[in-house]
């Protein structure tokens, strides 16, 4: 059994289509041997600073610069039901491998790798990479899947730049 995360409902249901996953359940379509689910976009992002010290809830410029210790996730608050059927099914037992089938690029592997690591999943990773939505392409892609490890240092780049653009945007 494997589990596929798109970005949104619309990738997730075209990649149903090709892959045979026609059961509706709640967050996600399964088919026999998988299951597809999405992020809707941002699912999870970096906390603001009054999470990591109640001084911050007060501007003041002696805070500045603020500077996480150690960054923390939390799901947004108007996506928290999605992120929560993605927890579930991200630490199912009986999954062999999740596919990121998030948007080919820095962001796509931002938003999963967000999803993934606030889930504390511990799947190993697979990377769909295609640039059209056809039929043919996602079959082609699929037969093609990408190790995780193929896209980290791409995944390692969009991370430093959402903690350079959560730095720059708090101070």
């Amino acid at each position: 059994m494997y589990l596929v995360i798109g970005e949104k409902p619309s990738v997730a249901q075209a990649l149903a289509k090709v892959l045979g996953a026609g059961k509706r359940e709640d967050g996600y379509l399964s088919g026999e041997d998988c299951i597809i689910s999405w992020c809707l976009g941002h699912l999870a992002e970096y906390v603001a600073p009054e999470v990591y010290d109640s001084k911050y809830q007060k501007w003041e410029f002696s805070d500045l610069p603020i500077y996480p210790e150690e960054w923390q996730l939390a799901a947004a608050k108007d996506k928290k039901t999605q992120f929560d059927v993605l927890k579930k099914l991200l630490n199912r037992n009986d999954l062999d491998y999740v596919v990121n089938a998030c948007d080919a690029g820095r962001e796509g592997e931002l938003i999963f790798k967000r999803v993934y690591d606030l889930a504390g999943s511990t799947v190993p990773v697979k990377r769909l990479w295609i640039s059209s939505m056809e039929d043919a392409a996602i079959r082609d892609g699929f037969a093609h899947l990408k190790e995780g490890s193929e896209c980290e240092n791409l995944c390692n780049a969009s991370v430093c730049r959402a903690k350079a653009d959560w730095l720059i945007g708090m101070n």
